[in-house]
């Protein structure tokens, strides 16, 4: 999920949908698609959400799609 739209490569129009936080507040999805960095798809059915204020990224799907993570401190990469 990300508040930043200009990262999607590809991107559809959502309407009457909605994703649930831990606390139970809810986040209406605008849109949705894929995400990358100009030259390669990096996350795949990426959701646009409205009023986000971080981008939320499951750990286990890049590392699903045979992608090597490495995390120390404030570094992902």
């Amino acid at each position: 999920m990300t508040r930043d739209k200009e990262k999607f490569v590809d991107i559809v129009l959502k309407t009457s949908e909605f994703v649930t936080y831990g606390n139970n507040n809810k986040g209406r999805i605008l849109r949705s698609g894929d995400s990358g960095n100009g030259s390669s798809i990096l996350v795949q059915n990426a959701l646009f959400i409205e009023d986000l204020k971080h981008t939320l990224l499951s750990i286990s799907q890049p590392y699903d799609k045979g992608h090597n993570l490495y995390i120390k401190s404030l570094i992902c990469l």
